[in-house]
């Protein structure tokens, strides 16, 4: 796919709108520019984004139809795209895009299926925080895909042979990056994760997936749903066989003994957060929920 066009996808929603012109801007950018920009609109109109960038953006729309998920409307335009670009790029529209972004993923997919780039968290001003979205070990990208996930829908790229394979996406997954990057994983995919940042990765209140403390009960709470949904998902995807399966129903168990826990012990939540803000932070989504250095506190009561 040296030469070939490539789609960059993204969605955009009201919550994205402030930081819309920046990422934009970033798009703009790309030292490859053989690509072509899809958008996903949730809850937005066309006009409503070109306000908020600043200029009417060149991209192709998907609009939200009625009874639309926001995971079958990803599903909906993620199908149109493998079956018109060999491979699909991915990026939230509230992050940015280092210039190399596209140009890595199109050599990164030269020689595998699936590849995401580490990020570097910045705050709503694009200050640097210091910290770097990664696996402290690279070869840990994968083989913690049952536990919690770095591949993300702002830092992946997969072949459209590959993606096609992932759809459709359950109608009721929030976590698609996580679903996308597990369902790909059991078929065999090669997974390679790039630690050179291609993007910066917006911290604010309104983030889901959040990274860095601090994880307050509500939050924990919030999340450890999320995660339930998203093992409940995995486990309907019919290629799960072999050694692939008892690493994903230990996460799955894990979690479901560590809801029932929070569930019916009053002040658990809170006693977890406070073991949670002990440990060193694993830079990686979802790595609050149920942590397995903590099992001790719910296996044992």
């Amino acid at each position: 796919m040296t030469a070939e066009r490539l789609a960059l996808f993204t969605t955009v929603y009201p919550a994205v709108l402030p930081y819309l012109r920046a990422w934009y801007g970033s798009v703009l950018s790309q030292t490859d520019t053989a690509f072509d920009l899809w958008v996903a609109a949730d809850d937005v109109m066309p006009s409503e984004a070109a306000a908020a960038a600043g200029t009417a953006m060149n991209a192709s729309w998907v609009s939200a139809e009625p009874g639309d998920t926001p995971s079958t409307l990803r599903s909906r335009a993620i199908s149109l795209l493998v079956s018109r670009y060999p491979a699909v790029i991915f990026v939230d529209s509230d992050d940015l895009l280092e210039p190399t972004r596209v140009a890595a993923a199109r050599e990164a997919l030269a020689r595998c299926d699936v590849n995401a780039c580490a990020l570097r968290l910045v705050n709503l001003a694009d200050d640097d925080l210091g910290i770097t979205l990664a696996p402290a070990v690279v070869a840990d990208a994968v083989a913690q895909l049952p536990v919690w996930n770095v591949f993300g829908l702002s830092n992946t790229a997969y072949r459209s042979t590959v993606l096609e394979r992932c759809l459709p996406v359950p109608p009721g997954t929030a976590l698609v990056d996580w679903y996308l990057a597990t369902a790909a994983w059991v078929q065999g995919a090669h997974m390679e994760f790039d630690i050179v940042p291609r993007m910066r990765y917006r911290q604010h209140g309104g983030n889901m997936a959040r990274v860095v403390p601090p994880f307050t009960p509500d939050y924990l709470e919030r999340a450890t749903t999320l995660v339930s949904l998203h093992h409940q998902a995995v486990s309907r995807v019919q290629s799960v066989t072999g050694p692939l399966r008892a690493p994903m129903e230990r996460a799955a168990e894990r979690v479901r003994a560590f809801r029932r826990w929070t569930s019916t012990s009053p002040g658990a939540l809170a006693s977890y957060s406070a073991a949670l803000h002990e440990l060193p932070t694993v830079h990686a989504w979802w790595w609050c929920v149920a942590h397995p250095d903590l099992e001790v506190m719910w296996s044992s009561s």
